[in-house]
């Protein structure tokens, strides 16, 4: 028999991405010779927040900043543990303006924030799990960005190396899908990493080349869904199998830039 899940009510951050655009290149995904549909990005943004909301869950927005194109990529904007902030500093120029609008978003509501002295990408790069947070570096967060993670929003780090830079955020290799549970791809992590995976996760769900190529693994859940794009259809019967509610989302605009579901979705723990 399929196991039961208890899906739990969730507060989400998003940005609509009114301004986006693929205007310059940053990452493996993202070609400034193609062209980009912000009508259409705008359209499957919504439907995600319609999820979302149907699903029971509260969705709050911030305002884009014109000139700020990737700014609907809410979830590396910050962290947030235990109503404690810790805000993003981006790696790129490109994007380093995005990290005081979250901040301000955050001060302005009474959350205590803590700016990040390192690198650090938000929740790209730092997935909270029941027990501990998962700390990707490789591409963009900075390895010492790790032990301040740990000290302002008062749990264990465990560090993660990827090396493929196609999947240059922590969140488009693994995701979080119920406290201990977890799901990732394991040719985006270095042998050690590969070994603490195995380690702490034995009956991790594996991606395949083909569900990472989509973003499969860039995906977020309630305990009970798991909104993932609908190609990754080998994690989607792996999930159902695992007594999940897999729901496909159709974001292909916004993976021009190299992000989906999680990349748009900052939780507000």
């Amino acid at each position: 028999m399929r196991p039961t899940r208890t899906a739990t009510r969730r507060r989400y951050l998003m940005c609509p991405p009114v301004h986006f655009d693929v205007v310059y290149s940053i990452n493996a995904w993202m070609d400034p010779g193609k062209p980009t549909d912000t009508g259409l990005a705008v359209v499957q943004w919504e439907r995600l927040r319609n999820l979302y909301q149907g699903l029971g869950h509260q969705v709050e927005l911030i305002d884009p900043v014109p000139g700020l194109p990737d700014m609907v990529f809410a979830a590396n904007g910050a962290t947030v543990v235990d109503g404690r902030v810790l805000a993003a500093r981006f790696r790129h120029a490109e994007r380093a303006a995005e990290a005081p609008a979250y901040a301000d978003w955050f001060r302005r509501r009474g959350y205590p924030v803590h700016l990040g002295e390192h690198v650090n990408e938000g929740e790209g790069d730092y997935l909270v799990t029941g027990e501990r947070i998962l700390a990707g570096s490789g591409f963009r967060t900075d390895p010492r960005a790790h032990a301040e993670a740990e000290r302002v929003l008062g749990l264990p780090t465990v560090g993660l190396t990827l090396v493929d830079p196609r999947f240059y955020h922590l969140d488009t290799a693994l995701a979080v899908l119920d406290h201990e549970e977890i799901m990732y791809y394991p040719a985006a992590f270095s042998p050690e990493s590969r070994a603490t995976l195995r380690e702490l996760y034995p009956d991790a769900i594996l991606a395949t080349d083909a569900d990472a190529e989509v973003f499969g693994l860039n995906a977020v859940s309630d305990g009970r869904h798991v909104l993932l794009p609908e190609q990754a259809v080998h994690l989607i019967d792996a999930l159902w199998n695992r007594g999940f509610v897999p729901i496909g989302v159709e974001l292909s605009e916004l993976m021009k830039s190299g992000g989906s579901a999680k990349c748009c979705t900052l939780e507000i723990r």
